[in-house]
């Protein structure tokens, strides 16, 4: 069957979906360019400016449009210098605040420069000052600094706007300035925008979106490098438990079957009215043969540890495995609840244990309400981008002195039950570095919840 266009523009639209960025990185990013680089180079471009003061008239230099022009600016510079020391506050106080405030803080102070920028700019040619160039290297830094996405564009679309002002005005000022202050201030003729203005405009332009796509691109690359990192680590960890679980399993096996071995010798000798412990025969060839399936079981577990580690979707994993347990074709009284929250990251591991996890829980939840009640299936992002998953029953919930032995392999409530479900989940669970928990109160209900870390290796250190 073909894609419909919808899926078509899904797909583009996913190709242009920016990630969410890091916030240890983005922080770090922050503080290293805005702080250790820009408020220096600011502190002294504003001292340059308060010595012009004392050295360059700002005030008469031409009656009538240019002093009201020139006195602006002024005026624009001292609000700039409050702007920045307010700025410098809060970045050197950047560890004790949100990171939202640092960043809307950021976005205020590049947008306070691209207006200074613009003043100085209508002081010092107009449209040929040489200061354009700042408005470029603006644009730039705030793509280092700023998270790509709208509000990045947002900010460098102002800072052109700025620039398309300074052009307005400078026509604007020439147009207001009679022929002997045109001679005085050494004016050129600028009587409209023309060519070179629509050229540095779309230099802007282009400069916006050449560095939200290759930080887009960037970012990306990062992302599926430290992706394929963690594949390998999580695979490696995987198979080191699979190899573990199996060599166990082959030594153990190895004394048992000469156990077992031993006790066919010992019923034989009893067939030949040797006088031996027939009783005692059988109890050993009981244990003997549990052990044996219980061994099986792990050996079967250790072979789904050599799996391979995919990148999940959760909410797609969810709804296949409440599907499996509770097939739509099939009624049932027990009604389904999701709440599911936006935004989840790829979960990085084998969908036999998630899986596995997701199955236990709803059996266990299914189980336990018998011919009706509610299941409540949540899952949630948190702000370190770990997944949060609970399913909740109104079922009659777990007696206080039975809670804290649920996740204990072979223990259980049930008459057919394992005792194996719950500790599958738990060694689920931990084997990506994840959280398990139980919540329950009689008549109540139970609820289990298991938290994923987003990423287990790649930590970043400034």
């Amino acid at each position: 069957m073909k894609p419909s266009h919808a899926q078509w523009l899904n797909r583009l639209a996913r190709l242009f979906e920016i990630p969410a960025p890091d916030p240890a990185r983005l922080f770090h990013r922050i503080v290293m360019m805005e702080r250790n680089i820009m408020l220096p180079i600011k502190a002294v471009f504003i001292g340059m400016i308060l010595y012009s003061f004392d050295v360059t008239p700002w005030i008469s230099l031409a009656s009538g449009t240019q002093d009201v022009v020139v006195e602006t600016v002024q005026y624009i510079f001292w609000f700039y210098m409050l702007a920045n020391l307010i700025l410098a506050v809060i970045l050197f106080a950047a560890e004790r605040l949100p990171l939202a405030a640092v960043q809307w803080s950021v976005f205020t102070g590049s947008l306070v420069d691209g207006i200074f920028i613009a003043g100085m700019a209508l002081l010092s040619g107009g449209l040929d000052s040489v200061l354009f160039w700042l408005f470029v290297a603006l644009i730039i830094r705030n793509s280092v600094t700023v998270p790509p996405g709208v509000s990045q564009l947002i900010l460098n679309f102002l800072i052109s706007l700025c620039y398309a002002l300074v052009a307005v005005l400078d026509v604007s000022v020439f147009q207001n300035l009679d022929d002997y202050n045109r001679r005085i201030l050494d004016l050129a003729s600028h009587d409209d925008l023309g060519q070179p203005f629509v050229l540095r405009m779309a230099l802007l332009l282009l400069t916006t979106l050449c560095c939200s796509g290759l930080e887009l691109l960037l970012e990306r690359q990062r992302l599926a490098a430290e992706e394929a990192g963690e594949f390998a680590a999580r695979e490696g960890q995987l198979r080191s438990a699979g190899r573990l679980a199996a060599e166990f399993a082959h030594q153990i096996k190895n004394p048992l079957a000469i156990i077992n071995n031993a006790a066919f010798s010992l019923q034989r000798a009893e067939r030949e009215g040797k006088p031996q412990a027939a009783q005692q025969i059988e109890i050993i060839q009981e244990e003997v043969a549990r052990a044996d399936k219980v061994i099986t079981q792990i050996m079967g577990y250790a072979q789904l540890s050599e799996g391979r580690v995919e990148k999940l979707d959760v909410t797609e994993e969810l709804n296949r495995v409440i599907a499996q347990v509770f097939p739509p074709a099939v009624p049932d009284k027990i009604k389904i609840h999701r709440e599911y929250g936006p935004g989840f990251p790829p979960l990085l591991m084998q969908r036999g244990h998630l899986s596995e996890i997701l199955l236990n829980l709803l059996q266990n939840a299914r189980e336990a309400l018998g011919d009706k009640g509610n299941i409540f299936v949540i899952a949630d992002c948190h702000r370190d981008y770990s997944v949060e998953i609970s399913v909740r029953d109104d079922g009659p919930g777990i007696p206080p002195d039975k809670i804290g032995r649920v996740f204990e392999a072979y223990y259980t409530t049930k008459e057919k039950g394992t005792g194996l479900g719950l500790a599958i989940v738990k060694h689920n669970v931990e084997l990506y570095g994840g959280i398990v928990r139980v919540e329950s109160e009689l008549g109540k209900g139970a609820k289990f919840t298991v938290i994923f870390p987003a990423k287990a290796l790649m930590t970043f250190s400034k």
